[in-house]
């Protein structure tokens, strides 16, 4: 089994983005959705992604914006991932041109199977989803969801998400065995503002998990 990634999402600071990269976060986000306690503008992303080494992703968050803004965007920051929790449609995610992940709130009677086959079906460049709480407004709001309503096979990569800190998410990991798991809040002590311990346990629990997994069925109970 391939280890599970780790995006720390909602950076904000220059030393944040360097405690995330030390903690051994393989991806990191930046909010460009002026409607998040946690969002940047475009030129603060783009000096904070330069700061990162070549192999940590940075993963740019859009809510409804217009392909003007996401042009400019991946402009500013080329290497960067995308990643669309509103209420984007295939065709729009698509026109970006880019690599992206798709965010799913799962809301109660939320058809996962479903959901999933339509955008393999209708999206090239689609890296995977991600699961999130389905709360008011966009956005988890750092709610967790129950797990046991994700599917044992969804058709695409998927990313756990809503609600994660270094407390559960070895269990999350465990249980659901995603590609990738997303972490904001539970990373800190403000909004936006993120704890170092925090982004390092965070990743040792990760880590945890990982090895459990590789030891064996036994092991991963």
């Amino acid at each position: 089994m391939s280890r599970t990634r780790i995006k720390i999402c909602g950076l904000t600071r220059e030393e944040d983005v360097a405690a995330a990269v030390e903690a051994g976060a393989d991806a990191v986000g930046f909010v460009l959705w002026s409607g998040s306690a946690r969002h940047i503008a475009q030129d603060r992303a783009a000096d904070l992604a330069a700061r990162l080494p070549p192999f940590v992703t940075p993963v740019l968050l859009f809510v409804n914006a217009t392909a003007g803004e996401i042009a400019a965007a991946t402009a500013a920051i080329p290497q960067a991932l995308l990643q669309f929790h509103g209420d984007e449609t295939p065709t729009q995610c698509e026109a970006a041109g880019r690599p992206y992940l798709r965010a799913a709130r799962m809301a109660e009677g939320f058809d996962l199977l479903d959901f999933a086959a339509s955008w393999r079906a209708e999206s090239a460049l689609m890296q995977a989803l991600l699961l999130d709480a389905h709360v008011e407004g966009y956005g988890g709001a750092g709610k967790a969801f129950d797990w046991s309503r994700i599917p044992p096979s969804v058709p695409c990569p998927l990313v756990l998400s809503g609600g994660l800190n270094p407390a559960n998410v070895t269990d999350g990991v465990l249980r659901v065995r995603p590609f990738a798991v997303d972490v904001s809040s539970g990373v800190e002590r403000g909004k936006g503002i993120k704890d170092a311990a925090l982004m390092r346990r965070f990743c040792e629990a990760v880590r945890e998990a990982d090895a459990r997994l590789a030891a064996g069925p036994s092991a991963a109970h």
